[in-house]
């Protein structure tokens, strides 16, 4: 089964020294208000995760969301996590590393997204 969120190397990285510097994290998509359109890293304490937000899967143990507006326009996507140099969004953890979490994505192809409906579909049955 493909995966609905993947992160490069880079980001994985990044993703541990936050988890070293703050233990429990957790990942939500943002859908444009306040810190743009960018995956923001969060304390659990931080944001409340609510029944409009849908989890995409878990990168190196932290949990990945995004608002479910936001999913149903990029559902036919994989999201990529990435690291790019400069400043984020000025909620996320790592907005003072010099380093900042960006968000790529690639279309499903027909196979994967089958796989993907089907699953879905056995879920709801």
């Amino acid at each position: 089964m493909v995966d609905r969120v993947i992160a490069t190397p880079a980001a994985y990285a990044l993703i541990a020294q936050l988890k070293t510097e703050h233990g429990e994290i957790l990942f939500h998509q943002s859908g444009g208000c306040c810190d743009n359109s960018a995956a923001n890293c969060y304390l659990p304490t931080d944001l409340t995760i609510g029944t409009y937000d849908v989890k995409l899967g878990d990168l190196d143990g932290v949990p990945f969301y995004i608002g479910k507006l936001q999913y149903d326009y990029w559902k036919h996507t994989q999201l990529i996590l990435d690291v790019i140099d400069g400043h984020g969004g000025t909620f996320s953890l790592e907005g003072a590393s010099g380093k900042a979490f960006h968000t790529r994505s690639r279309l499903f192809t027909e196979e994967e997204w089958a796989q993907i409906e089907a699953l879905v579909n056995t879920d709801l049955g």
